[in-house]
This record gives C-alpha cells, structure tokens and sequence, in this order.
C-alpha cells in the first residue's frame, strides 16, 4: 500500500461541499454558501435549502462571489470546522470602491 491510500483508510472520506463565497472580510476566513435541493417528507415538493460555514482560507486566495469547493477537517476555531481545498471558479474581479474614487477632482 501506498502512503496516500493507508491515510485515507484510516481518517475516512472527509465530507465536501461546494458554495459560493459570501464574504471574505475575516483574515483567514471565508464564510461559504451552499445550496442543496432536498424534498420534503410529506409533501414531496423539492425545496433548496441553505447553509452557511466558515471555512478556513491558509493563504486568502478566494474573493467574494468566488465558487468554492470545502472539505470538513478537526476544529480549528469555534466556528470553523471547514477548510479550502480549492477555488473551482474565480469571480470576475471589479476595482473597490476605496480605490475608484481615489483620483483628485478639480
């Protein structure tokens, strides 16, 4: 057996989502939305349900409305429970409002 494969066996398959950036504010942190269809019990209708974690960023490399895809992992935090395995597709990127307005006026 190869090294990769006995680690696996032993920690399992970590769970992984994927979601949308919604805020990038935190150092370090991301908080993450993802959207899931469920159907409900008894009515049968299928409804999108939504869940909101904070994920773990090492090197801040995800922007807002960037998609996303996360793994579970140990507690890192009180909140984060989550960390970044990688961006799958990049927002497009606009100039912030600090900088736009930053030209003098006559």
């Amino acid at each position: 057996m190869m090294a990769t494969e006995t680690a696996v066996d032993e920690r399992g398959q970590r769970k992984t989502f994927s979601g949308v950036v919604v805020s990038d504010r935190m150092a370090k942190t991301r908080v993450v939305l993802v959207t899931r269809t469920v159907r409900h019990p008894f009515y049968q209708k299928v409804m999108k349900k939504t869940s909101r974690f904070c994920v773990h960023d090492e090197s801040n490399q995800s922007r807002q409305g960037d998609l996303v895809e996360i793994a579970g992992c140990r507690p890192l935090s009180r909140t984060k429970r989550w960390r970044l395995l990688r961006v799958v597709k990049a927002a497009p990127r606009t100039l912030e409002k600090g900088r736009a307005g930053s030209e003098a006026k006559p």
